[in-house]
């Protein structure tokens, strides 16, 4: 992925990807977008967006002041073929006003969440389990337990569970079944068999991958993108 971009702004925004892979990021979770899913961003919320090599970012601005739509938080929805025409439409060379507000409504008419949990978690800040965070996101497959982790960071298991819990708000396992499901959702996208993603996650099956995926996002990763 490029570096990711932050930005907060004051219309409501559609993030999409017209070709390949692009993320976001926001308070509310990670999220990763294929052509067929965007993300409608409120305004005013913050948020770092990155693409992977070849994607073509597009951002769709909507002023608030004539948006009827009202999702309170960033929400995933479905692209069908005809709003990515429309998306495509909006992104091109700038249409006038009557047209953009004409195709605007359109898409306002069209949007569909996609009733998905967010995936991500905060990292924490103590030196410590940060730098636990930091072996976990470069390799979410590693196996440490969380006495290893402590071990390894001069710790206790006991003082290792406190930091986590209280500074990103969940538990360790928890927290490391955030950063695995994150880190799967690009190789989801980009089409590779569940087993072969299972095992560069951690899994030791892809059926306790899927279990995984289903029980924190709410459906499977078969239908995250398609369903």
């Amino acid at each position: 992925m490029s570096p990711r971009c932050s930005s907060r702004n004051p219309q409501h925004q559609i993030a999409w990807a017209a070709r390949g892979v692009i993320t976001v990021e926001t308070d509310h979770g990670h999220w990763v977008l294929p052509p067929t899913r965007a993300l409608w961003i409120p305004g005013g919320h913050p948020h770092r967006t990155g693409t992977a090599e070849g994607a073509a970012i597009r951002g769709i601005f909507i002023e608030p002041d004539r948006c009827p739509v009202t999702y309170p938080a960033p929400t995933m929805v479905r692209v069908t073929p005809l709003l990515h025409e429309l998306f495509d439409h909006l992104t091109a060379p700038a249409p006038d006003a009557a047209r953009r507000e004409r195709a605007e409504a359109v898409i306002f008419d069209l949007l569909e969440p996609v009733d998905v949990i967010p995936i991500g978690a905060r990292p924490p800040e103590d030196p410590r389990a940060g730098a636990v965070a930091d072996a976990l996101t470069r390799d979410p497959a590693d196996p440490r337990t969380l006495a290893e982790f402590a071990a390894a960071t001069a710790t206790s298991s006991r003082t290792l569970a406190r930091l986590f819990l209280a500074e990103t708000g969940v538990g360790f396992g928890q927290w490391r079944t955030q950063v695995r499901l994150a880190a799967s959702l690009p190789l989801l996208a980009a089409g590779l068999p569940i087993a072969k993603i299972a095992v560069r996650v951690g899994y030791a099956t892809p059926s306790a991958y899927v279990a995984a995926f289903r029980r924190t996002v709410g459906v499977s990763p078969g239908r995250y993108f398609t369903g």
